[in-house]
């Protein structure tokens, strides 16, 4: 017998269950919170579906939303945790595919013809919860023991009806550490192109899980091999063969790098940082010269801003994730120069915002070439050497430009310019007090 954990979505998804079949409707728990209970990992959520009409649903509970009621899918809330609340889909089979999304019709039915309308056969499972017995109308437990991706009847079907699927099929491959079926595999690498009718947005939700779960660079070999890479991010695809200097990046190509790179992160890991490691060469395959002593890569972390910046704006993302992504890749050469700067050059450079990111993908870098973390460990002992006088790190300062104005300094650029400079000062420890501070603007402008 399958036990469920003992936490509130469990007990509402139960609730619900049971005021369903009390009711005289069939209602069992589906889809991925089956096929993850079974593979022992902690689902996201806990979806029920049923015989139950929609208005029979939404007759039932008293706080519903009809999220998807043309496509027989209800939510119901919880009646007393705010944000607790479990959807509940009736029993249904599709009509035709028309935009390659959506379905044209829907015909409620039974959880046979339901199992054969979703995606992979792992996912068309069904579990009732009080006798721990799975339901199985399309040998699902048999792939999911034997760890295989395959699509519910024919895989062309199954992509025609909705191109998503093709980069789902690779998303659950790497995430789960499963093969993917030949004729499954064989379908996405056929049909790889087609992935460029599906929305923006709905590829950059599905890239997210794939950059923020385990398994990415497994991800994205199969996205390489099938072509759907080509297709969704073809500046990653080009970095393949592309040579870097053997003493700095012994690993191999920029290709070899940026994946093991995606093996190195730590969980969990923020979307910035995941496309940060991405993305931190992207400039590399443009900016590649050979024609001096060695390989070089002259301002590709510039360019890389910039091209990141592109193609996280080709793909939907939200504007501060963009920047922090920018800022990230920017930035990632600086720490070559970090143990000769000088104490304000590097007080300003961590205490930037997420500066934290800016580290780990250091550290990364780092690993996924040399191997060698000296300027890491340099970092991070300045680090702590800062924040025990966190005051003397980002300082407030004991002039400002009505002191400027009153020195007889007229307004203008130079005021950004000398109170610039006293920061420099406060922060390399050289002015602590406000008559320093005067002393030295009148010394630097040249003031009786």
């Amino acid at each position: 017998m399958l036990e469920l954990p003992n936490i509130p979505a469990v007990a509402l998804a139960r609730r619900v269950i049971r005021t369903l079949r009390e009711a005289g409707h069939e209602a069992l728990l589906a889809g991925g919170c089956v096929r993850d209970l079974l593979l022992k990992r902690e689902p996201k959520d806990y979806d029920v579906a049923t015989s139950a009409l929609p208005d029979e649903v939404e007759a039932l509970f008293k706080r519903t939303v009809a999220v998807g009621k043309a496509f027989g899918v209800i939510k119901v809330l919880d009646d007393n945790i705010e944000g607790l609340d479990v959807e509940v889909a009736t029993f249904r089979h599709d009509g035709p595919y028309l935009d390659g999304r959506h379905p044209s019709s829907v015909q409620f039915t039974n959880a046979a013809e339901d199992a054969a309308r979703r995606d992979f056969t792992i996912n068309a499972l069904f579990l009732d919860p009080d006798s721990g017995e799975v339901v199985d109308h399309v040998n699902g437990l048999a792939d999911l023991d034997a760890r295989v991706i395959r699509a519910v009847g024919d895989p062309r079907v199954r992509f025609k009806e909705d191109k998503l699927r093709l980069l789902r099929a690779v998303r659950f491959a790497a995430g789960l550490n499963f093969d993917i079926d030949e004729a499954t595999l064989t379908a996405v690498a056929d049909m790889a192109a087609e992935i460029k009718v599906v929305s923006a947005e709905r590829i950059q939700a599905e890239l997210t899980k794939l950059l923020t779960a385990r398994g990415q660079s497994r991800g994205f070999k199969l996205m390489l091999e099938t072509g759907l890479l080509d297709a969704i991010l073809p500046e990653i695809s080009v970095m393949v063969g592309v040579q870097q200097p053997p003493e700095f990046h012994p690993e191999g190509d920029v290709w070899t790098h940026t994946m093991l790179a995606l093996d190195l992160m730590d969980y969990p890991v923020t979307i910035t940082l995941a496309l940060g490691v991405l993305l931190h060469d992207v400039a590399k395959p443009p900016t590649f010269d050979d024609s001096t002593d060695r390989i070089r890569f002259n301002g590709h972390d510039k360019l890389g801003a910039e091209m990141a910046g592109d193609i996280l704006r080709r793909l939907k993302f939200p504007n501060d994730v963009i920047e922090r992504v920018q800022s990230l890749i920017e930035d990632h050469l600086k720490f070559i120069n970090v143990p000769k700067m000088k104490t304000a050059t590097l007080k300003r450079f961590v205490r930037k915002p997420h500066f934290e990111e800016d580290l780990e993908l250091h550290r990364i870098d780092c690993l996924a070439g040399p191997g060698t973390l000296e300027t890491y460990k340099y970092v991070r002992g300045k680090l702590a050497e800062f924040q025990r006088e966190p005051e003397k790190l980002k300082p407030k300062l004991p002039i400002d430009g009505n002191d400027l104005k009153e020195l007889g300094l007229p307004p203008g650029p130079q005021y950004k310019e000398l109170l610039a400079a006293v920061e420099d000062e406060i922060l390399e420890g050289r002015i602590e007090t406000r008559e320093q501070a005067i002393a030295f603007v009148k010394q630097q402008a040249q003031l009786p």
